[in-house]
């Protein structure tokens, strides 16, 4: 055993947790987006459902991406993974392992978000279970694990297709089977803000998932030979800096404000949008990247609103239309040096090959996810009746409803005291009663 594969084994370990570890960023995220009578709905369910990906992945997940005695479409062999380890690999196999779960467990994640506020825990439940089966080893597959894409040369270095496009589209086929939440459109079709109720824990989930975002991308490098994960690291940040500033200050033209939410949004959208591109691409493109992303993300957000399409965490746009432009990018920006997959980039000489293998494989895997999410829910609704809790459980909150406990139980006790108070007061003026949350 010598030093490169020991070095190698923590690095990846290290990528893993880090990726782990941006689970905590979506709970915050999430959270914070959305209102706060669904908190602690929002924190339990992520951790049950990366429990149920981490075993799904141990036991059929790994071999349907890795499998040696699969096909074009799928693997087929390394089921119930056994710890076992490789004969001259340059690192863990079982490390390699945890960190391919950690990735598996950031799509479904993602796509989550399409469910917020509304669905019932029984759905996330068994959607965690078929999606981590059906939907996301299939498109790693191909594009990771040797399948038809990768015959290609698709590029997408650390998943902006396979891992938030892929969730996205599942977040897509949720919302439309879901339908908006109570309140979110009036009669005349306009759209109610249902604003989230903490931004600082939106920002702090930012800022967890952009610190993550280095084990994801930088982490893909998958060793420590030539320090190559320095620039990747470097890329990454710029895309994310990039995004953060251009929908910041896209958003205050338009609005004559900042608006922070899209900032944030802005920033996602940056890093989703180099994960494709990280390796492939100089850092001036990065920034380019990430700067067309963060506009890309401001108006793609409206687009949905408009037409009804109730995305609380902004999924659609932040991991959809941000991983489209990620993953066509380096079809234009991939330069001849860096592109160890596929071929350079149209503005290198490529003309439009890659970006043309770039368009094929984000266009086939966003409608198979799309499409076999789609069935999947379809089917459960038709099996459970209804994928919504009632209106009377969505308007109580889903901690009450779904848990019978509160994400913030001062805030109920204080607010079961008020109620309990006389509401005159001693001037002989009704106060005012406080709103329930």
């Amino acid at each position: 055993m010598d030093n490169l594969y020991l070095l190698n084994s923590v690095w990846i370990m290290l990528g893993a947790i880090l990726v782990i570890f941006m689970q905590g960023g979506f709970i915050l995220l999430e959270a914070g987006s959305t209102r706060m009578k669904n908190a602690g709905h929002i924190a339990g369910k992520t951790i049950f459902t990366f429990g149920i990906a981490s075993l799904v992945f141990w036991a059929v997940g790994y071999g349907f991406i890795f499998g040696e005695n699969g096909n074009f479409f799928i693997g087929w062999s390394d089921f119930f993974y056994s710890g076992y380890e490789v004969e001259g690999s340059t690192y863990s196999t079982a490390v390699f392992f945890v960190f391919q779960l950690a990735f598996a467990g950031i799509s479904l994640a993602v796509a989550f978000g399409g469910f917020a506020e509304r669905a019932k825990l029984t759905v996330y439940l068994v959607f965690a279970l078929l999606f981590s089966i059906t939907v996301y080893p299939v498109v790693a597959h191909w594009i990771w694990g040797g399948g038809w894409l990768a015959e290609h040369g698709k590029q997408d270095f650390a998943g902006s297709t396979v891992v938030h496009l892929t969730g996205a589209m599942a977040a897509l086929a949720a919302t439309i089977l879901l339908k908006p939440r109570v309140g979110k459109y009036n009669a005349d079709g306009s759209a109610n803000n249902l604003s989230g109720h903490n931004q600082v824990f939106t920002a702090l989930g930012v800022l967890i998932l952009w610190v993550g975002w280095f084990g994801f991308n930088a982490g893909s490098t998958l060793g420590v030979e030539n320090g190559f994960f320095g620039y990747i690291a470097l890329n990454t940040s710029l895309a994310a800096a990039a995004g953060a500033i251009s929908a910041l200050l896209i958003s205050w033209v338009v609005f004559g404000k900042s608006d922070v939410p899209t900032m944030l949004n802005g920033t996602l959208a940056g890093l989703v949008a180099i994960t494709a591109s990280c390796a492939f691409v100089e850092t001036w493109a990065s920034v380019v990247i990430g700067l067309i992303a963060g506009i890309l993300v401001f108006y793609s957000a409206r687009f949905f609103e408009k037409r009804k399409i109730d995305d609380p965490i902004y999924v659609l746009s932040v991991h959809g239309v941000a991983g489209v432009w990620g993953t066509l990018s380096t079809g234009l920006f991939a330069t001849p040096e860096l592109a160890t997959v596929g071929h350079e980039g149209l503005f290198y000489g490529g003309g439009f090959t890659q970006l043309g293998v770039q368009f094929m494989g984000v266009t086939i895997s966003a409608a198979y996810a799309f499409s076999v999410s789609f069935v999947i829910l379809y089917v459960m609704k038709k099996v459970m009746k209804e994928l919504r809790v009632t209106k009377e459980q969505e308007l109580v909150g889903l901690d009450l409803s779904e848990h019978g406990s509160y994400g913030y139980p001062e805030a109920l006790f204080i607010q079961e005291q008020v109620d309990e108070m006389d509401t005159v007061s001693p001037y002989g003026v009704e106060s005012p009663r406080p709103l329930k949350v």
